[in-house]
């Protein structure tokens, strides 16, 4: 593979923690890899302490195009990508999950006849009202190497017809960066410290998906049901700035802000929401990537949506998906609480990036 043919892009914090395997990998084989850092939901400034983190260099090319419609972030994207690809000429571009980011990289890179690498692919919610989805099955069909970290996943894509031969079995790198990074999270996070917290005094909340917070009622509701959780819990919520602003403009900042026994804390860096997640007693959640580490942590689930795109953390008892009504959430609670931590995790052993890179290479 020549020098600085391969491309990786990425606009999310959970796309850097999952694509850090990979970027690791390609520089311990002395394989020439250049960053793109799209800005979709941060600034690279505000990204940086994930960048120290994993101790990745700094992106070659960064495109800060904030926030948007999703036409309007993913049209960004797409016209000052193109550019940086018509002068650099990669022969493959890397994309992970399921963003703006991934749809305009890989259309950007497959009309110019670039070949595409999907990371995480196959997986499904079949909601097509998720835009997530929709950047899914798009980018799962234009690309050329197709990496499913689960069978389910691979199944998925075979059923839509893709060519056998673009679909390889790789498992997921999230538990790569897991592997990695929790014996130093451990070491140096003084979060729990800081927080005044010990381990499984307290659950973990994080809630930013579009069908939640977009929606004054729905978001309403999930601020009601916590607030009757915080009657017998402490919950710490890492707070999203795209929360933080709908909560504003819904005028229930404040009433967040004054339920007793929960702790909104600002975004803060991997070692320290690792350490956040490892330690917690159960995690609710409208995240993918923090079902997969919940999972793979061992430490109960509740997810606030109707369907997930991971069912296998559900099919082998680490996660319940309940929606967003206080009865089930509830219920999904009590249920998870009195689980035993039994569970093996299916998203491989730590060497997916190893796999990734093997396959491109050859």
């Amino acid at each position: 593979m020549p020098k600085s043919a391969t491309f990786v892009v990425f606009g999310t914090r959970p796309e850097i923690i999952k694509l850090s395997p990979v970027i690791k990998e390609f520089k311990k084989r002395n394989i020439g890899i250049k960053s793109i850092h799209t800005g979709q939901h941060y600034s690279f400034r505000m990204d940086k302490i994930f960048f120290d983190d994993f101790k990745l260099p700094d992106p070659d090319y960064i495109l800060g195009v904030g926030s948007g419609t999703h036409a309007v972030q993913t049209g960004q994207i797409l016209i000052r990508i193109e550019k940086i690809f018509l002068k650099e000429k990669p022969c493959v571009v890397i994309a992970e999950g399921d963003t703006n980011s991934v749809l305009a990289a890989a259309l950007g890179a497959a009309k110019l006849g670039i070949k595409v690498a999907h990371i995480e692919a196959g997986l499904r919610s079949y909601d097509r009202e998720m835009p997530e989805e929709i950047n899914r099955i798009l980018t799962d069909h234009i690309s050329d190497y197709l990496f499913a970290p689960t069978k389910i996943s691979k199944d998925n894509l075979l059923s839509e017809g893709i060519n056998k031969n673009h679909i390889y079995l790789t498992g997921n790198t999230i538990v790569d960066s897991v592997l990695a990074n929790i014996e130093t999270a451990k070491k140096n996070s003084r979060i729990l410290s800081s927080l005044k917290l010990t381990n499984g005094n307290y659950l973990l909340l994080t809630v930013h998906r579009q069908e939640n917070v977009d929606n004054r009622e729905k978001l309403q509701r999930i601020i009601l049901c916590i607030k009757e959780l915080c009657r017998k819990y402490m919950i710490v919520l890492p707070v999203h700035p795209r929360t933080t602003k709908k909560l504003k403009q819904f005028d229930l900042i404040e009433k967040t802000r004054k339920i007793r026994n929960l702790k909104i804390i600002e975004s803060v860096g991997y070692y320290d929401f690792l350490t956040l997640e490892a330690n917690a007693k159960l995690i609710l959640t409208d995240s993918g990537g923090i079902q997969e580490e919940a999972c793979i942590l061992k430490v109960p689930c509740v997810t606030l949506r109707d369907n997930t795109e991971r069912p296998e953390t559900v099919s082998i008892g680490a996660n319940i998906v309940a929606g967003t009504e206080k009865r089930s959430i509830f219920s999904a609670v009590e249920e998870m609480m009195k689980r035993q931590r039994k569970w093996k995790h299916p998203f491989g052993n730590g060497t997916s990036a190893r796999k990734i890179v093997d396959i491109l290479v050859k």
